[in-house]
């Protein structure tokens, strides 16, 4: 019974190390920072703009390609915040009471500064049909909290790494009507670690270390409705049903407690990523000025709960909700070279009161965005943009078993923010 502890609080682990990197920069686990033209307006016209900067959102982007179009861009991402315990208690085994945690009860900057690169290219087939890739990065992070933290046993080491590989095609039905579909080949790494308490708290912790990886497949489709002054567009990614298999360590574990260490092979798990349904327009208002809407429904309720496979054979809960983000952006041409963007966008977390914890200390947030495009020559155009994210306050209050250890959590996000720095380029042959 005591093993069957140590691997469900493991499992528990797993669920919350794939969504933690929303405290960093985007919504949940997701990041959105695959093009540096859409995060000058902070995300608000992709679905509805065209080439192979807008494929991840869209793959009818592409489909009025009249020559070949590469995308690169470059996010560099500085998260800051503090992760505060508030009154923490642990209860140990054989009956002792609770008692305050320990460690320090300030842990800043957790999540690593991050560097997130994505690219796509289109090619056309004739005059109406073209086809794309766009190879990005949509869930990945790496989080560090030290052995003295207060959070140590429910977050210490996390690296989430995913790479999506997304070939589509698309075909300009009319001269107003354009559709695109294309595959989600994604995989999957995920390697975190935590400590175990043991019987007493004189003695040194305990540690955990679990990994895993796999590949699964989802999909994209959209279309998009052009007129001479407004451009409509809508998109649907599918959830992505992510299967892990990995290994699972224990050790560190004395006394009553030493029968627990365990090195097992073959530990499955499964979970959603969440499927998203992006609506959006672009309006050119005059022959300089275009205005830019987007709505994202993420459909985080997916995420409902980690299912482990043998030799655990559990379900642990998650309970995330369905959530929203909006965006509001212009593009302004200065010049027949140089155009400006600026945005500003609203995030809602899939996380609830009463289920957040150290590893998913994730909030509501606004994303304010400003940025331009460049042509060096006709054929190619330099992107850059800034973005400043701020995080609300948020509880951190999920409960944690570990090894036989009640922990009953008690802390806080504070102060989080992210800045965002990125840059693209763009070059048709």
């Amino acid at each position: 019974m005591k093993k069957m502890h140590l691997l469900l609080a493991a499992g528990s682990s797993l669920a919350a190390s794939v969504g933690f990197s929303g405290a960093a920069h985007a919504q949940a686990f997701y990041l959105q920072e695959q093009s540096a033209r859409g995060a000058g307006r902070a995300f608000s016209g992709e679905v509805a703009d065209t080439g192979a900067a807008s494929l991840w959102w869209n793959p009818a982007a592409i489909a009025d390609a009249e020559r070949i179009e590469a995308n690169l861009n470059v996010a560099a991402i500085l998260p800051r915040g503090e992760v505060v315990d508030t009154g923490t208690l642990i209860r140990r085994p054989g009956g002792q009471p609770f008692a305050p945690v320990g460690g320090d009860s300030t842990t800043r900057n957790p999540i690593n500064n991050g560097v997130l690169p994505s690219g796509a290219i289109a090619v056309p087939l004739g005059h109406r049909v073209a086809i794309g890739l766009a190879v990005t990065s949509p869930y990945s992070f790496t989080t560090e909290y030290p052995a003295s933290s207060w959070a140590r046993y429910s977050a210490a080491t996390t690296r989430l790494r995913t790479v999506d590989i997304q070939p589509s095609i698309a075909v300009s039905v009319t001269d107003w009507l354009r559709v695109g579909a294309g595959a989600n080949v994604e995989y999957t790494d995920a390697r975190l670690g935590n400590a175990l308490p043991n019987v007493l708290a004189s003695l040194p912790d305990g540690q955990q270390t679990l990994k895993g990886d796999g590949w699964d497949v989802g999909w994209s489709a959209g279309f998009q409705m052009h007129s001479d002054r407004v451009t409509a567009g809508f998109s649907y990614k599918s959830a992505i049903r992510h299967k892990l298999k990995g290994s699972l360590t224990v050790s560190g574990l004395v006394g009553p407690l030493a029968p627990n260490n365990l090195s097992l092979s073959n530990v499955e798990a499964d979970f959603y990523t969440p499927a998203q349904e992006i609506a959006g327009v672009r309006w050119k208002a005059t022959d300089r000025l275009t205005l830019n809407g987007q709505i994202v429904h993420y459909n985080w309720d997916k995420f409902d709960a980690i299912r482990l496979g043998a030799p655990v054979n559990a379900a642990l809960p998650e309970n995330y909700r369905e959530s929203w983000s909006y965006a509001g952006g212009v593009d302004y041409m200065v010049s027949p070279a140089l155009t400006v963007r600026a945005g500003v966008q609203r995030a809602t977390t899939p996380t609830q009161d009463g289920g957040r914890d150290a590893r998913v200390p994730d909030s509501n947030r606004w994303n304010f965005g400003a940025g331009g495009s460049y042509s060096i020559t006709k054929n190619i155009v330099l992107d850059a943009a800034a973005n400043y994210v701020d995080f609300a306050n948020a509880p951190i209050d999920r409960p944690t078993i570990a090894a036989g250890s009640t922990i009953l959590t008690q802390g806080q996000l504070r102060n989080a923010r992210a800045f965002v720095f990125s840059l693209g380029g763009r070059v048709q042959f």
